[in-house]
């Protein structure tokens, strides 16, 4: 396929591991009890930022075997939140879910044994169960629907590090709107969070977790028949029980994994889970471009046993590990690239969604593909480019202004059939289902739709690669103003845009977007190593997009040596 997502040197050339894509070997395994001891024993230095509470994009993450993820820092987070949520006047329930990495069931035990000494009335899945991201925004949202502003709102936990691999750990908050938490509550949270830590956790609140568990106010509950029985309000199941289409899925060892057989139970469809285990080191995993274990189902790696399976269903799925992303398996087109299914299930929903008004706009991120921005104009549709990060559609999303919000690496949520919010973080599972539906109402899986868009519109070339930068090189690139990008020309072509605002909301982005007419690029610095990362994108040719990766470095290197203004 001309698009790829694998990282890659500035050649273009992907970095393979001769791993990559084969059987996980017994020496890449996680020492779980090594890992679940450092959890508990090891302390964060504090004289080391690394090990500091980081609330990035998607919550704090680490692990206990660098001093990243341990539980002073569960503890001093959670603390936070209770005082958040104190100072804010948010009472209602919390809800709180965990994925099935190694250190996210002692984490979430921690979480407890604050929340209950705080007095937090939580909820969390019966019988020590999983729980996907999504479910925990739909749980919120529906908590809160009829609810005012104060009027004892929800909010959530969910303890994961995504994809990350076997011995990470993660730790996010959603706020009463459903949603990845913005900077200025992760902010708040994160130095509250580190006071606490140099005070050597003095000001937590905390009881045993035999005495939280059975505290009144904690509850355990079902999450899972409430998801799956109003998934019919968010996705046609009618249409794909009718179609009596074989799908297949893969949790990847996750937390949607408890969710399948009910649906197959409830909505009459024949969906066989091709991998049924839960093992918390993923040997069943096969390798991840870079060697490692990885839960990644947008990388054709990491999802190469699915992969070997497509002409067995006429559409097959995955997501990773708390089930916030998707990956889709058509016969066609093996796994999509998740650019190219996010603008398929644009078209279709655009097409197929009656009761939403003809006004709702599609929410993109500046870094995903082009071909969506001609999707969205031959429909006569609103595009809202935004910056990189789920949050930024959590506001349309709530008040039902986007119908769609979609990131190039693998995650989207759309509104219900009615033109309201489902929910305001990704969902995999209801994007894995669209696919289904898209075939059973079209009789053409999404491989095939993408297709028939390059045959109109044409095909793009896009990839992402790293380069290297300093510290103060990546603060000047997040600081950048238009005026430091002197070039006109970018790979042969004028420049028609040069952006250090989303167009979408006027909010900064973090780094640099030029773009010329038949090509892109755009520049962020990374958040955890001394690297910036180029998305290219050209409707031209390879050639062409090589071309613009080298440029676009020779661009950004000028800008950064003219300095931030």
């Amino acid at each position: 396929m001309p698009s790829t997502l694998e990282t890659q040197s500035l050649t273009g050339e992907p970095n393979i591991s001769p791993l990559a894509g084969k059987p996980a070997p017994k020496w890449l395994l996680v020492d779980v009890a090594r890992l679940e001891k450092e959890y508990f024993e090891r302390r964060p230095d504090l004289d080391d930022a690394n090990q500091l509470v980081s609330f990035g994009t998607s919550g704090h993450r680490g692990s206990p075997l660098r001093g990243t993820f341990n539980e002073a820092h569960i503890l001093a987070i959670t603390q936070a939140i209770c005082e958040y949520r104190r100072e804010h006047g948010t009472d209602g329930p919390l809800y709180m879910g965990k994925d099935t990495h190694a250190v996210s069931g002692p984490a979430q035990r921690t979480a407890l044994e604050v929340l209950a000494a705080n007095n937090v009335e939580t909820i969390i899945q019966q019988d020590d169960g999983i729980t996907p991201t999504p479910v925990i925004s739909r749980a919120i949202l529906v908590y809160n629907r009829s609810r005012k502003q104060n009027d004892h709102l929800a909010d959530g936990i969910v303890v994961t590090p995504s994809h990350n691999p076997p011995e990470d750990g993660g730790f996010k908050y959603n706020p009463p709107n459903g949603g990845p938490a913005d900077t200025d509550v992760t902010g708040w949270v994160q130095n509250r969070a580190n006071e606490l830590l140099r005070a050597e956790n003095a000001g937590v609140k905390r009881i045993p977790f035999a005495k939280a568990i059975r505290s009144a106010t904690t509850h355990q509950e079902d999450f899972v028949l409430p998801y799956v029985r109003d998934l019919k309000n968010v996705v046609d199941m009618e249409a794909i029980r009718g179609a009596q289409l074989k799908l297949g899925v893969d949790p990847l060892g996750g937390a949607s994994l408890p969710y399948w057989e009910p649906i197959n139970s409830i909505y009459g469809l024949d969906i066989v889970v091709t991998n049924p285990i839960v093992d918390p080191t993923f040997s069943f995993m096969t390798v991840d471009h870079d060697g490692k274990i990885r839960m990644d189902c947008s990388s054709p790696y990491a999802m190469a046993r699915l992969v070997g399976l497509k002409d067995q269903y006429q559409v097959a799925f995955g997501n990773d590990t708390d089930a916030d992303r998707h990956g889709i398996v058509t016969p066609v087109a093996g796994l999509m690239n998740p650019n190219h299914y996010l603008a398929v299930a644009i078209r279709y929903l655009l097409n197929y969604r009656p009761q939403w008004r003809s006004t709702v706009a599609v929410g993109k991120t500046l870094v995903s593909s082009s071909m969506i921005d001609l999707v969205v104009k031959k429909l006569g549709r609103e595009l809202r480019e935004v910056p990189v990060g789920f949050k930024w559609f959590v506001p349309g999303l709530v008040n039902g202004s986007y119908c769609f919000g979609g990131e190039e690496s693998a995650g989207a949520s759309f509104l219900r059939l009615d033109g309201t919010v489902w929910t305001t973080d990704k969902d995999g599972p209801i994007m894995d289902l669209l696919a289904a539906e898209i075939t059973a109402r079209t009789g053409k899986n999404p491989g095939e739709h993408y297709r028939e868009l390059t045959a109109e519109f044409g095909v793009p070339y896009y990839t992402r690669v790293d380069a290297p930068a300093t510290p103060e090189q990546k603060a000047k690139l997040a600081k950048l103003t238009p005026d430091a990008v002197n070039e006109s020309d970018l790979a042969g072509e004028p420049i028609t845009a040069k952006l250090t605002k989303a167009p979408g909301n006027d909010a900064p982005i973090g780094g640099l977007k030029v773009v010329a007419e038949s090509g892109w690029f755009a520049a962020r610095p990374s958040g955890t190593e001394n690297i910036y990362k180029i998305y290219g994108e050209s409707f031209r040719s390879q050639t062409h997009l090589k071309a613009i990766l080298r440029e676009a470095e020779e661009m950004v290197n000028n800008a950064l040596g003219s300095g931030a203004r």
